[in-house]
């Protein structure tokens, strides 16, 4: 039988794992992750660390595409400018309903221009208004604004650009970059209670196990993404908007060492062009484009919008809808039977041409015009998502003569974009942070030395990809004062490498020990390819954890059977196969997913309100409430807490703090 991707052994009943190497490394710093939050930590932490200590940054990718940027981006969605750090919180705390950290955001706020200059002068095209070209944002130069935090850029090479700057500055101190290895489970030390002192993980190129020792660790992974039905067919499986590699690494291997999780309720359900995913902000911000139903209408304002809208005051009313109420107004739309919800692409191309017409352009000037707006428009997927455009050309859609659906896609996980799941970490310790808010180092979780940023950094999100280099910053400096602080600290794992490699092997030992006792391989009684694992998760996610099949919603009893289903997932994982190295990578990333599936729904259950309409429903509980835990209401972050020595949960209420005046 001709196996894919087969380990580098002969074909034996049961695999040798003796002729699979370990590596273990030792270092003061680990970074794992390899996006703009990781890239922002490895061009920070050599400025704090004490001299000549041993930093390594591990990514399951290569840094130069890796991450939510990995494929380009047209703008960077937080630049502060001429804001102030104290609208900025507003804005987000409007977005997500009420329930952030506004001492994190507060604190992002104040630094994220910074990594945004830097951009700048590391080669990234930032438009400027006319008047302003050839300066830089430093210099002064006015950047071309699609909203009151957007700027755009040339940014098919963003990332490229961010991970060479990182890997300069990682090699001018001496320090290691693993790239194609996944790091999939950190260690507790065996000394020190709630401590962090290591991580294992493969590479996913040759077989070989790293075993990594470090007295404090930044994990930096992503989101979660394919936890949720897609809409797409066999055909487009796996199409999705966020990076398909995020598996929710991030949050699971934090809660299962311990560490506190904040609001893994929220999931971000975007707005995006159908089938193709493109997204839709530089159409709606730069060109001015507006939603219509099926009728042609402009449906959000009309008088059924606005009533809608009423039921959620104040978030409701506000000068800028949150991004969740937009969605729900949609999907009232669609309820109502006036779908489908199309983007008037058309008309905005037209608005921009009769405005330069007015304006007493003539003929050639217009044509000219016209050419560049066609290019823009085509662009905008061009630079950040290719799939977009490849189906416009595919299905003989032309933008300036037709407008195209867009439609709700699955959930995703995730804390840096217009979500706010994630883990709850120390704020800055300065006197007008909350005590409650400030325990250790900024940005460290509950586990010490335990630190995380971007996607990982719960109930703070907008971020986006300058946020979260600038919060891998943040990380990293206060990281390397912890490991200044705790300089004489040895770290000490419980199991032994070749436990670690075993467990890690565990599904390639499944796999060699019953393929042949079948015809085909992916068809057996003996075990689980991890293919089959994400379709049941998907299955199970959808229909009764409120994906978009039934309208984003569930309740109580749909949770109930949801749980259920994801125990005997949890069984079944253990006899979860893999035939080669590729497959190895995807069970591991379904392992990651089922924990942050239970714990995304293990919050739901517990918050009886639905918090993001739009995002989710509960329907037994389809209310929004904005009392204060003390008066018995939901306005307050929910956390979850997993015991590693026990494997019990517990899941609270977690007082919320208003730092920034109205």
């Amino acid at each position: 039988m001709a196996l894919p991707n087969k380990p580098n052994w002969e074909l034996l009943a049961e695999p040798d794992l003796s002729k699979v190497p370990v590596v273990e490394h030792e270092y003061d710093a680990l970074i794992v992750g390899g996006g703009m939050a990781a890239c922002g930590a490895a061009y920070e932490i050599g400025k704090w660390m004490p001299k000549g200590s041993k930093v390594a940054l591990v990514d399951k990718a290569a840094l130069e595409r890796s991450g939510a940027v990995a494929q380009g981006l047209s703008a960077i969605n937080t630049y502060i400018g001429d804001n102030t750090p104290s609208d900025y919180v507003r804005m987000v705390r409007n977005d997500l309903m009420g329930v952030v950290r506004e001492d994190l955001i507060f604190d992002l706020g104040r630094h994220v221009d910074d990594s945004v200059h830097l951009f700048e002068e590391w080669g990234l095209p930032v438009w400027k208004k006319k008047g302003s070209e050839g300066k830089k944002l430093v210099e002064g130069g006015e950047p071309v604004r699609t909203g009151k935090w957007q700027i755009m850029i040339n940014g098919e090479s963003y990332k490229c650009i961010v991970a060479e700057a990182a890997k300069a500055a990682f090699a001018e101190m001496g320090y290691d970059l693993f790239e194609r290895i996944f790091i999939v489970k950190l260690l507790l030390d065996a000394n020190k209670p709630n401590t962090i002192a290591g991580a294992v993980g493969f590479s996913v190129r040759e077989n070989k196990v790293h075993v990594f020792k470090a007295k404090a660790i930044l994990v930096a992974s992503g989101g979660a993404v394919n936890i949720f039905r897609p809409r797409t067919t066999d055909e487009g499986k796996g199409r999705a908007w966020y990076p398909v590699w995020n598996a929710g690494s991030t949050y699971t291997m934090c809660m299962q060492v311990g560490a506190e999780m904040t609001m893994m309720e929220n999931r971000f359900t975007p707005s995006r062009f159908k089938d193709g995913y493109g997204p839709v902000g530089a159409w709606f911000l730069l060109f001015k484009a507006t939603a219509t139903n099926g009728k042609g209408e402009h449906y959000i304002k009309s008088d059924a919008a606005k009533a809608e809208l009423a039921k959620y005051s104040p978030y409701g009313q506000a000068a800028v809808t949150p991004t969740c109420l937009r969605n729900h107004l949609m999907l009232f739309e669609m309820k109502e039977g006036r779908g489908p919800i199309f983007m008037d692409t058309a008309a905005a191309l037209k608005a921009f041409l009769d405005e330069k017409k007015a304006a007493g352009m003539d003929e050639k000037e217009i044509k000219k015009y016209w050419k560049e707006l066609e290019s823009e428009a085509w662009e905008d997927f061009l630079d950040m998502s290719v799939g977009q455009a490849g189906l416009w050309a595919a299905m003989n859609i032309e933008p300036e003569k037709v407008g195209s659906e867009i439609m709700p896609t699955e959930p995703y996980m995730l804390g840096s974009h217009s979500g706010c799941c994630g883990i709850w970490v120390s704020g800055p310790d300065e006197d007008w942070v909350p005590a409650d808010y400030k325990w250790g180092y900024n940005r460290m979780t509950t586990v010490n030395g335990l630190f995380t940023a971007g996607d990982g950094v719960g109930a703070s999100g907008h971020k986006f990809s300058s946020g979260s280099h600038a919060e891998g910053r943040i990380a990293a400096k206060a990281m390397a004062k912890y490991i200044r602080d705790n300089a004489g600290f040895k770290p000490t794992l419980k199991q032994t490498a070749e436990e670690l490699k075993a467990e890690i092997y565990k599904p390639v030992k499944v796999y060699y020990e019953n393929y042949q006792k079948t015809t085909h391989e992916m068809v057996n009684p003996n075990y689980i390819k991890p293919r089959h694992m994400m379709e049941r998760l998907m299955k199970y996610t959808d229909e009764y954890g409120g994906g978009w099949s039934p309208y984003y919603m569930t309740n109580g009893k749909l949770l109930e059977i949801a749980m259920h289903h994801l125990q005997m997932l949890r069984e079944d994982s253990d006899k979860m196969a893999a035939g080669g190295l590729h497959e190895l990578l995807r069970a591991w990333e379904n392992l990651h997913r089922i924990w942050c599936v239970e714990d995304h729904l293990r919050h739901i259950q517990f918050r009886e309100e639905s918090r993001y309409p739009g995002f989710y429903y509960r329907g037994d509980y389809n209310n929004v409430s904005d009392t204060d835990m003390d008066q018995g209401g939901w306005k307050c972050f929910v956390n979850s807490q997993y015991n590693p020595e026990t494997g019990e949960w517990k899941i609270f209420k977690k007082k919320l703090h208003k730092i920034i005046a109205d």
